[in-house]
């Protein structure tokens, strides 16, 4: 048996397969829902859930919520809007909370939720699950995504997948409808992060086409927004937000709160989906009109604004028969039948959101698996040395959108060592392996030895998700210029090599070159340097091409010479 379990910001959900249906376990009181909160008392006591929530209004600095936004983020980074109980930085400067001289690490406290369900699935059970499908938000990094496994380990599972929420969702939505063809984009605005994914679904495949979001907003967003704008505590301002999600206006403590001001306060947190949806779309290469559905996900989708929004940007009104708080859960239960073989007329097929590759000489980048591949995949390449005697060579494993190295992010780097050889000898095969976690596994083989080194990258993107969009953006309006300066700097790399190895032909031959045809050599041979100079790119790659014309003779000649020899 196996579990599916969402591990949401502000609520979690565990349950399992039986007689062919997803179900979700309650706890002792009947509850299906359970808040992800944990309480630290001063004597070592510890509460999870529901009586830690309890403990909120009364000891705020010990109760830790929405732990899914610090975990596999670096303490350097900021976080909004800001907890009330201490933060700070942990080993190997991860950031962590702080309690009582504690330092407790984002996983453990969620471990400790995990264990909670576990607990709840086990009684309702009556038996030990050990293997659980956990969800996380599609635009997770490596690093929060091997964190959020290391939490489920933690708590006693053995992680059989890490599945993106959007396409839990879309399972979901789906388990009825596996007769139809259909396209459908998943608008996912939960507690705290936001993921919009297009997927099609045909005859039992479910295909992901393209993903998109931000793992930095969500409906605490939106009750601290409301907080600062009506002078309220966060809980008293989320109470609010729920009621006025019903009703245009209520009374609360004495005061008036309108929808219309609600709307005006989260208008400009809502309007940043909008690039998300139409990036998504672009990438799936699809227009609204193209969809069958839009399904919405998330507590934060019953706000009417929200729906309107939606309805606004995809030209059709949004399907909303997935309940908003289980629709991940119950997909995280059908994948964990997909797994056990309790389901067995579906397939799920995910993809990866950034390109990844590794740099090559000259400062390239060289994509080996491209955005919105399916995953799980493998890739590789064959590379050789550039410099003739390299006994080893550095493989720098980039993700990112950019022609050159340096406008990428590095993951990480390993050293290849291999006998010394003459150059274009050495040859050195590299696999990327991206697992059904999205957590990447990187081999690179000396051909000659068979000696393989092999790291797994164990964090990802450590940047903001305000970076991941810009970094989008910006592959988008510097395409040409990118484009521009990849293709001078290959034509600039073939000139280093061209160049040099004409002279030393022209000095080899001698006398054996026609005046005329040296002198016509070494004009273009020096057009083609001041077209480096001025980083001409058209100009380069045509004088090359005269240059590969006029100098055949020579490498004719310099062979005829060498056998004669």
């Amino acid at each position: 048996m196996i579990a599916g379990i969402d591990l949401g910001t502000t609520h979690s959900l565990v349950g399992v397969m039986e007689s062919g249906f997803p179900i979700l376990v309650s706890d002792g009181e009947g509850r299906r829902l359970t808040p992800s909160a944990v309480w630290f008392g001063a004597d070592g006591e510890m509460l999870v859930g529901w009586p830690a929530m309890e403990k909120k209004e009364v000891d705020p600095s010990r109760v830790v919520t929405s732990v899914k936004r610090l975990i596999g983020r670096r303490a350097n980074e900021k976080i909004e809007p800001n907890p009330d109980y201490p933060i700070g930085a942990g080993p190997g400067g991860w950031m962590s909370v702080l309690i009582d001289g504690q330092v407790l690490s984002p996983e453990k406290i969620s471990s400790h939720i995990l264990a909670k369900l576990k607990a709840d699935l086990e009684r309702s059970c009556g038996q030990v699950v050990d293997r659980a499908v956990i969800t996380v938000p599609a635009y997770f990094n490596d690093a929060q995504r091997a964190a959020t496994k290391r939490a489920g380990e933690m708590a006693g599972f053995v992680v059989e997948r890490i599945l993106a929420e959007p396409t839990a969702a879309a399972l979901a939505y789906g388990l009825d409808r596996l007769g139809e063809k259909s396209r459908v984009a998943v608008y996912d605005l939960g507690g705290g992060t936001f993921d919009i994914s297009i997927l099609e679904l045909n005859a039992g495949v479910f295909e992901v086409l393209a993903t998109n979001g931000d793992t930095r907003l969500g409906g605490d967003d939106f009750d601290a927004a409301l907080a600062a704008a009506w002078g309220l505590g966060v809980s008293d301002a989320r109470q609010i937000k729920c009621a006025l999600s019903e009703r245009d206006s209520i009374e609360f403590s004495g005061k008036s709160y309108t929808r219309a001001v609600l709307e005006s306060v989260c208008a400009p947190l809502l309007a940043r989906t909008r690039a998300h949806c139409l990036r998504s779309l672009a990438d799936a290469r699809l227009e609204p009109a193209d969809l069958n559905a839009v399904v919405l996900v998330g507590g934060a989708t019953r706000m009417p604004m929200v729906r309107r929004f939606v309805a606004g940007i995809f030209g059709r009104e949004p399907d909303t028969s997935q309940h908003p708080d289980e629709a991940v859960a119950i997909g995280a239960v059908i994948q964990a039948g997909i797994l056990e073989g309790s389901v067995q007329n579906l397939t799920l097929l995910d993809v990866t959101p950034l390109s990844l590759g590794i740099e090559t000489f000259g400062g390239l980048m060289n994509v080996i698996i491209p955005r919105n591949t399916t995953i799980p995949c493998k890739a590789g390449e064959m590379f050789t040395n550039a410099v003739a005697n390299q006994s080893g060579m550095k493989i720098t494993v980039l993700q990112g959108e950019r022609e050159m190295a340096r406008d990428n992010w590095p993951l990480g780097s390993m050293e290849v060592a291999f006998p010394p050889a003459t150059k274009g000898q050495a040859r050195l095969g590299v696999q990327f392996e991206l697992d059904a976690n999205g957590i990447l596994h990187v081999l690179a083989r000396d051909t000659a030895t068979g000696r393989d080194t092999v790291i797994d990258i164990q964090s990802a993107v450590e940047v903001s998700d305000e970076a991941v969009e810009k970094m989008l953006g910006d592959s988008l309006e510097h395409a040409f210029e990118d484009m521009d300066e990849r293709v001078f700097t290959e034509a600039r790399l073939k000139a280093e090599e061209m160049l040099p190895a004409i002279d030393s032909a022209l000095a080899q031959l001698g006398d054996g070159v026609p005046a005329d045809v040296r002198a016509a050599i070494l004009e273009i041979a020096g057009k083609a340097r001041a077209a480096i100079a001025s980083r001409s790119t058209g100009d380069l790659k045509k004088l090359l091409a005269e240059l590969d014309t006029l100098t055949e003779p020579l490498a004719a000649a310099l062979l005829e010479k060498a056998m004669a020899g």
